[in-house]
């Protein structure tokens, strides 16, 4: 890919991490290894404590600071006088906008894992971050958005299905299965806010040109995932079919699939028909609190759940069209072992099916396979080298062809 127009941005090798929760632990233990791409690493938080941890688990020493992501001035003036090549933001989505006018005004790059969502309303859109493609281009700096694996290695996958298994491609569905078990009586696999924000909306898709809303949880259907088995799957509405819908020339439907307990499901009703999910702020004793982040706080972090989950995940897109005139139908997937997840990086694999993919991303930026100036999405670039990363870092990927239906 042509780096033409790239601004020489800060020291090629070094990088700063911000968001020390489990996705930026697995994220700081797969920069560490891979030394030969990244020989100097920041892991930056809010919380210095939270840094400090994750650091002491580490193969190599990396440096550690406490910032405030929100506070534009302040991430400005600690990018410039550090000069890295590249932010890794895997913070809040929340934090999406503020960090990319911090990385526009210090020149530096940016990537992140998740789409922007405004704290006061349960709606995550790329608008937001696609308003600054003219900034980065003129900047000569790229912002590679959603790198991680839903959004993230899915859109690839389907870029990959586009260049190499079809001609056409009429409909995507992708399936998010985790037949892991922690033991507890609830828990999130991902920050608690946000995982229960995502889920308690209504359901989306898209269809012959348009976007069909259904009732949050209404939409279900079993599909027999690779080394898990059946598992029933409900229809959510996720960022990356915003995207697809853009970028994947003539498809025809896309919907995105996730798979519940149904201990999970009772709970999260429960909780939402006593309003423990507004996010709405409301008055408690003299004081406004907002029910979701009081939530959060009872409910365990998902960084502490690796120790205690067993099982494996399985994410994938299946894909529907036609090759050389023959109708087709592929699932390009990964299978990913929780426990195996904890002993290589003390995290559950969740965390790692995210944090590897951002880690994959840099790479593609900092080696020059993916760097030109502006806002991307990550169907738009080559799948090739991506998905063969992948796989060295950890996160080996299949094709399996279906029955035409």
């Amino acid at each position: 890919m042509s780096k033409k127009s790239i601004k020489a941005s800060g020291n090629r090798g070094k990088v700063v991490i911000i968001g020390a929760g489990g996705v930026g632990g697995v994220v700081a233990h797969k920069v560490a290894q891979a030394v030969e791409h990244f020989p100097e690493v920041i892991l930056a938080s809010r919380t210095l404590s939270k840094c400090q941890a994750i650091a002491k688990q580490l193969p190599r020493a990396i440096r550690t600071v406490a910032i405030d992501a929100d506070n534009v001035p302040a991430l400005t003036k600690f990018l410039k006088k550090e000069k890295p090549f590249l932010v890794i933001n895997v913070a809040l989505p929340y934090q999406d906008l503020p960090i990319m006018d911090a990385c526009l005004a210090a020149g530096v790059h940016y990537l992140d894992t998740a789409n922007y969502e405004p704290p006061n309303i349960a709606k995550f859109e790329y608008k937001w971050q696609w308003a600054y493609q003219e900034k980065f281009q003129k900047a000569g700096l790229m912002a590679l958005l959603g790198s991680g694996f839903d959004p993230g290695v899915t859109n690839v996958f389907c870029a990959y299905a586009q260049k190499k298994l079809f001609d056409r491609i009429e409909q995507i569905d992708i399936l998010d299965a985790n037949a892991g078990d922690h033991g507890l009586p609830f828990a999130t696999n991902f920050n608690p806010e946000i995982n229960l924000r995502e889920v308690s909306a209504r359901g989306r898709y898209f269809e012959h040109g348009e976007w069909v809303e259904t009732e949050p949880l209404s939409w279900s259907r079993t599909f027999d995932f690779p080394a898990i088995g059946p598992k029933k799957c409900f229809l959510l509405y996720h960022e990356e079919l915003e995207s697809l819908a853009k970028f994947i020339p003539g498809v025809k439907r896309l919907r995105f699939w996730m798979t519940f307990s149904d201990n999970y499901m009772n709970h999260m009703r429960a909780l939402q028909n006593v309003g423990m999910l507004g996010i709405a702020p409301v008055e408690h004793q003299g004081q406004s609190i907002i029910p979701i982040q009081f939530l959060k706080t009872l409910l365990p972090d998902p960084a502490s759940l690796g120790p205690r989950t067993k099982g494996k995940t399985n994410i994938g897109c299946l894909v529907e069209g036609t090759k050389n005139g023959k109708k087709r139908r592929a699932y390009i997937y990964n299978v990913c072992d929780h426990q195996e997840c904890y002993r290589e990086v003390q995290s559950q694999a969740i965390s790692y099916t995210t944090g590897v993919p951002a880690v994959v991303g840099a790479i593609m930026m900092v080696t020059g396979q993916w760097l030109k100036p502006g806002v991307w999405n990550m169907e738009q670039l080559d799948p090739e080298p991506f998905l063969s990363e992948l796989a060295r870092r950890g996160l080996p990927w299949q094709v399996q062809e279906l029955p035409v239906e």
